[in-house]
């Protein structure tokens, strides 16, 4: 008998080779995209005065920094001034003069009537998640849309029911890839199913769409079937 001829390995169709190669640059094109939205965002803060600065720098020493009035040039100085502004600011908040400017500051925010509510809202959003909750887990799941699926919520607050002082959890529900745009559900504390996981491995799972995840989850809660 004559010794079997391996068959040929099959060659990738071109369509599976687009999937490849498109999964393959679609995280670093993500990775890009917020990376340059930062970039951006922090350069554009201090532009309206690091380009003026620079161009008069670079008018009195031609010959020596003209780079500076480079564009490019001009990007990095101001996204440098922005750090460097945060940090300052950082430091000056850890200081007893810097915790009553930022009260100063705050009271002046709250005399304008529209300000004064977005102020409010996003320095208490921002502070609940930074601190640990009292009787509940922060990242807990909630049946929704209904009881036999799960969203990931994070508890801002535990309030209580007029009448009756059940316990109540206002949970903000991110949504998938944007976590800044979401739902607010107020559920009973009972029904929701505590997680041990922290905010930034919420926010992980959040917005790589399930693929960043620990292995278990605890998706059924205790004494339900």
């Amino acid at each position: 008998m004559s010794p079997e001829v391996p068959a040929p390995a099959s060659r990738p169709s071109l369509q599976r080779l687009f999937l490849t190669g498109l999964l393959t640059l679609l995280p670093i094109w993500l990775t890009w995209v917020v990376v340059k939205f930062v970039f951006v965002l922090l350069s554009g803060i201090s532009s309206p005065l690091v380009i003026p600065l620079s161009e008069r720098i670079a008018a009195s020493f031609p010959h020596y920094l003209g780079w500076v009035k480079a564009v490019w040039m001009q990007d990095i100085i101001a996204l440098l001034a922005t750090m460097l502004v945060i940090l300052a600011v950082g430091l000056l908040s850890r200081r007893v003069v810097g915790q009553q400017l930022l009260r100063w500051f705050g009271a002046v925010i709250r005399r304008i009537p529209l300000a004064s509510v977005i102020y409010d809202s996003a320095k208490k959003l921002l502070d609940i998640l930074q601190t640990q909750p009292g009787s509940t887990q922060r990242v807990v799941l909630i049946d929704f849309p209904h009881r036999d699926m799960k969203s990931v919520g994070l508890v801002t607050r535990v309030i209580r029911e007029h009448g009756t002082g059940r316990e109540l959890a206002a949970v903000y529900v991110p949504t998938t890839p944007n976590p800044t745009s979401g739902y607010l559900e107020i559920v009973p504390v009972e029904l929701l199913t505590p997680t041990d996981w922290t905010v930034d491995q919420a926010m992980s799972f959040i917005i790589s769409g399930g693929a960043v995840a620990p292995e278990t989850v605890p998706f059924t809660r205790a004494g339900e079937r």
